[in-house]
């Protein structure tokens, strides 16, 4: 699927390949490329079991275009935001978990769009940044709910007040990245992951994806019944009890050995 030229869609298998491609323009975001992505994220819901979301050229996503920003009224201006909320809640809380490459610029728009997957790999050419302060605007992709829950509002306003960009590394130690890989090798690396998530059961992404950022916010104890609502639907599935029955015959996988990279 290529949506007027700027999404890329590819099924490898049981993961969906999904690629902003507007290299030209830093991949940053115009209603044609955001309807892409809501095109993509919807098929991939529907054939795969995994999403992978890469950007091409030198840069994953500058964010909002702004030589396409139109005037709007406030009305207008809710109705956009809310457009980018629907589509990046179905990344984020969506029928599949999704694995982000990351690399070059991941700034405003393209940022609140990492944020919504489950995953984060960047390459130590990435680098974060929030300018809306300087844009004289404010997020609208999502990222004061997103961003802010990942790294902190604190770190967050340092970010939209003051213009501050963050490396790979840095982004890693407060938690907005999970994996931080080699110059180039943040696809390779994201597949990589979504092909190993890609062979649990089912259920047991779905309930990573729909379960835990909910009881997040939850009571303490609301989020324990729900935890044990969920792991009563998922091992009593009939994937659950064969992978059990295999690993207690000493036919799968131990976890024995560390797999961190």
């Amino acid at each position: 699927m290529n949506h007027s030229g700027t999404v890329d869609y590819a099924l490898e298998g049981d993961v969906a390949v999904i690629a902003l491609n507007r290299p030209a323009k830093r991949n940053a975001i115009n209603e044609d490329l955001i309807a892409g992505i809501e095109s993509a994220v919807a098929r991939a819901g529907r054939e795969a079991r995994v999403g992978v979301i890469h950007g091409r050229g030198d840069h994953f996503c500058a964010g909002l275009d702004l030589a396409e920003h139109a005037e709007r009224t406030p009305f207008e201006g809710v109705l956009h935001s809310r457009k980018w909320h629907r589509i990046f809640d179905e990344i984020e809380r969506g029928a599949i978990p999704y694995v982000v490459a990351l690399h070059g610029a991941v700034v405003g728009g393209g940022l609140e769009l990492a944020a919504s997957a489950q995953i984060r790999v960047a390459d130590e050419t990435a680098f974060f940044g929030l300018p809306e302060g300087q844009r004289g605007i404010f997020v609208g992709g999502g990222g004061s709910v997103r961003v802010a829950r990942l790294m902190s509002a604190a770190r967050m306003a340092d970010m939209m007040l003051t213009g501050r960009t963050l490396s790979a590394a840095k982004a890693e130690s407060v938690n907005l990245v999970q994996y931080v890989v080699a110059p180039g090798r943040a696809l390779a690396e994201a597949k990589t992951l979504a092909a190993r998530i890609a062979r649990n059961a089912p259920m047991s992404n779905f309930a990573v994806v729909q379960a835990l950022p909910r009881i997040q916010e939850m009571s303490h104890d609301g989020g324990l019944f729900t935890e044990s609502l969920m792991a009563a639907m998922t091992q009593t599935s009939p994937e659950a009890v064969e992978r059990l029955r295999a690993f207690l015959e000493k036919r799968a996988d131990r976890l024995d050995k560390p797999r961190d990279s």
